[in-house]
């Protein structure tokens, strides 16, 4: 499982997390939604291990973590985030090879690798590009290559942020169907973004943050029906709402 308990966050003297107590083992798509400045961005740098609390703490198999070489080592390969924009993610100028960077530096055989690289491949529906050089990828194969990077460690949780930015309505229809086929293969992902019908539409629950707490959490439909605690959040609901 993958929680906080109590979690405090600051930046200087400045609370960026005030005790959020989460946990993402209950949904297999859980949404995080809130104004700029809320604490997104900085809930998924602790959920990842790139960051660690002052107070408090991320949980992972009900343990807290492990901030160790290798404690953190064994986190990535469960815990794989995906950042909003994808060339922080991509080294290499052939997909392939970017994709099984990681494998290789983890040792992982060779056979190995071109299996998990194929399947990956497919599950973001990248096979009929996968041999142009990346700098020809648009930016919404590029997100999907970074995505099968992360694929390739069979984390048990994927961390995406901003999933669907930059995309266009055929891009956003793609990215919506590989969010379902991960969650089919038993995968927890947690979405964090600003496009509320995306969480509307894929999440099982939402969290609604504001001001580095949380303001309500539940299912989307319950969630996004609160007009006075979207206000509250800075956000507009969904148009299906």
């Amino acid at each position: 499982m993958l929680a906080t308990s109590d979690l405090w966050f600051r930046y200087q003297d400045e609370p960026v997390l005030k005790g959020l107590n989460l946990d993402f083992s209950l949904s297999p798509v859980t949404g995080l939604v809130g104004a700029n400045g809320c604490g997104k961005s900085t809930l998924f740098m602790n959920l990842s291990g790139l960051l660690r609390p002052q107070k408090g703490a991320v949980l992972w198999q009900g343990k807290p973590l492990d901030y160790s070489k290798r404690g953190l080592l064994a986190l990535h390969q469960q815990v794989a985030t995906v950042f909003q924009d994808p060339e922080q993610q991509i080294f290499y100028t052939d997909i392939d090879s970017d994709i099984a960077f990681s494998l290789r530096n983890l040792g992982v055989p060779e056979a190995e690798i071109t299996r998990r690289v194929d399947e990956a491949l497919t599950l973001v529906d990248a096979q009929h590009f996968r041999h142009q050089p990346i700098q020809c990828l648009s930016h919404g194969q590029k997100k999907r290559v970074a995505i099968a990077g992360a694929l390739v460690l069979q984390a048990r949780y994927l961390l995406l942020d901003e999933p669907t930015a930059g995309l266009d309505p055929a891009g956003r229809t793609q990215m919506l169907a590989i969010i379902r086929r991960i969650v089919a293969q038993g995968n927890h992902v947690i979405i964090s973004s600003h496009d509320i019908d995306l969480i509307y539409e894929i999440s099982d629950a939402v969290y609604v943050l504001r001001q580095g707490q949380i303001l309500t959490h539940g299912a989307p439909g319950e969630v996004f029906a609160c007009t006075e605690a979207m206000e509250q959040a800075g956000l507009t609901q969904p148009w299906l709402v």
